[in-house]
């Protein structure tokens, strides 16, 4: 018997897995052989005559089965097999005596013929061989491993020992979803993909006897096939999964956890769980705002939004049956997929919330607080809950300046700002219904709950809606020689105006805080001067004392 090898293989493969780029047909890499068989079963061996033996008509030629060692072929034939690797092509040469010998066989082999065969070797398996597992790549967070009865979505590439691909889920762009432990697969393959983590890589060796058998699959997979499965898993989940949370951080102050009925606003990212990213509410640049437990978002989200405070992130990993589910969203989520978000809770609120006042500093001295009417000066930051600056006093060349029931500021900062002390400072947090509601306004998102931290820099006592100036203590009886300091009959505007800054120096009266003083005192004149000859006389006095209140300072 003579062999000689044709493409001798110093690193002969007994198996072969194509990576994701592989296409049918592709030449094999040769790992190390680490064996060789003398007693096996030999898969799709082929037999060329001498004339037949190029590469190129391999393909035209029924491929045949038999097994080693076990007297079924001629013993130089036999011996000729033992060694060869997948994809190693011989020429072996059979002396008579260990082919037909003498007799030959029939018309076509004749008495002493020396035989000789093109053998190249396809497939090489063992009866009692196993499915092998080999690991390419194993998450260090590996949160859960896939049992049976899990619900698992993987890619793969299917190919044949000698590297030619029968199947991949790339080429169809779609993963293959499938329950474990229920028979839906073939024997190798279930228990290939027992005990993976979202992310891992593993190469799949399934003998014939637990793949397609002596059957095949139609015209891919010949019979008795060694199938080499390279799988990326890409998700796992159970029907009977629930939320899994992870507090990612806290802030220090939590004065109270979100709750059914609440609106909220929170950024998040959202990936699959091997971290494929789907949408970002960052790359928007907007938050989502919805209420809690109305049905408004997915089930799984509604429940995760409760319970949280403001500020907080969490890792939530919601599984499909409480997200898409089956029909998923279009293009963007496929069905059956568990979706992570990882969330930071901006702020939240409910319809009844009220202002919430906190004061972090009060002069003991506090003679006088503010109220309606009064006139006052104060500086300020507003804020967002998570600490974004939107507007400042301190932009400005000197404090900010409003008249308590006026409503030139936003109502929730008319209650932040009454009841205050000069020098005293407070925080106030102001739900969007007291503050610029759902619309917001300009700089303000909508529905944004506002953080005003707040110093009165000043006060000064107001007087009552269309009054211009009241008497604190009981007018000068009788009032016009009062304002007559010279005496002589008439009040000019220069001696009303000293009149009325007396009044004013001496606590007795109060002209409308936060305007031009002077303008005031010249509209109370002429409010007085009824002949408008620049002068007030007793029976000007006496004629406005005597008729319907005007809503004016006398």
């Amino acid at each position: 018997m003579f062999v000689e090898e044709i493409n001798p293989l110093l690193q002969c493969p007994t198996w072969f897995w194509a990576p994701a780029t592989s296409r049918p047909g592709r030449t094999p890499r040769n790992p190390p052989c680490p064996r060789t068989r003398r007693l096996g079963f030999l898969w799709e061996w082929r037999l060329f005559p001498l004339d037949q033996r190029h590469p190129e008509n391999h393909d035209r030629v029924q491929a045949l089965v038999s097994q080693v060692g076990s007297g079924r072929l001629l013993s130089g034939l036999d011996r000729g097999l033992e060694g060869m690797c997948v994809n190693e092509r011989r020429k072996i040469s059979v002396p008579p005596h260990l082919a037909f010998g003498t007799v030959g066989a029939g018309s076509v082999i004749p008495p002493n013929a020396v035989l000789v065969y093109d053998v190249l070797l396809l497939d090489i398996w063992n009866k009692d061989d196993k499915v092998q597992i080999r690991t390419l790549y194993r998450p260090e967070d590996c949160i859960r491993a896939a049992v049976a009865s899990d619900f698992v979505r993987y890619h793969y590439n299917g190919t044949l020992l000698t590297g030619d691909m029968f199947d991949s889920s790339y080429l169809r762009n779609a993963t293959y979803d499938t329950y474990l432990g229920q028979g839906d697969l073939i024997e190798g393959m279930e228990e290939g993909l027992l005990g993976m983590c979202v992310g891992e890589r593993r190469v799949v060796i399934v003998p014939p006897f637990l793949g397609y058998g002596e059957n095949g699959s139609g015209s891919t997979v010949p019979p008795q096939a060694t199938l080499v499965y390279e799988v990326l898993m890409v998700d796992v989940f159970n029907s009977k999964d629930n939320l899994t949370v992870t507090v990612k951080e806290v802030p220090e102050s939590c004065s109270r956890r979100s709750k059914r009925g609440d609106f909220i606003r929170y950024h998040y990212n959202g990936t699959f769980q091997d971290g494929t990213p789907f949408d970002s509410s960052y790359q928007r640049n907007s938050t989502y705002n919805t209420y809690i437990g109305k049905g408004y978002v997915m089930k799984g989200m509604d429940q995760a939004l409760q319970g949280l405070c403001i500020g907080e992130k969490r890792r939530i990993i919601i599984p499909p049956h409480l997200a898409y589910g089956e029909s998923g969203v279009g293009d963007l989520i496929p069905s059956w997929t568990v979706l992570v978000f990882h969330i930071h809770v901006i702020d939240f609120h409910n319809p009844k919330d009220p202002v919430v006042i906190r004061t972090t500093l009060r002069p003991p001295d506090c003679p006088q607080t503010s109220e309606a009417n009064d006139w006052l000066q104060y500086r300020y930051n507003c804020s967002l809950m998570d600490g974004t600056l939107l507007y400042s006093s301190d932009q400005f060349d000197s404090p900010s300046v409003t008249t308590l029931g006026m409503n030139a500021v936003i109502s929730g900062l008319e209650t932040g700002l009454s009841g205050m002390c000069v020098g005293e400072k407070r925080e106030v947090v102001i739900p969007p219904h007291w503050a610029h509601g759902e619309n917001g306004a300009a700089g303000v998102p909508g529905s944004a709950v506002l953080l005003f931290q707040l110093e009165l820099v000043d006060l000064q006592k107001g007087v009552p809606d269309g009054f211009m100036f009241v008497w604190v203590e009981d007018s000068p009886e009788p009032l016009f020689p009062a304002m007559d300091l010279n005496g002589d009959k008439q009040v000019p505007l220069e001696e009303f105006s000293d009149f009325i800054e007396l009044q004013s120096k001496e606590g007795k009266g109060r002209l409308r805080p936060g305007v031009d003083r002077d303008a005031v005192i010249k509209d109370m004149f002429y409010n007085q001067d009824s002949n408008r000859d620049h002068k007030i006389t007793e029976e000007e006095i006496q004629l406005k004392d005597d008729t319907v209140p005007q809503r004016d300072e006398f």
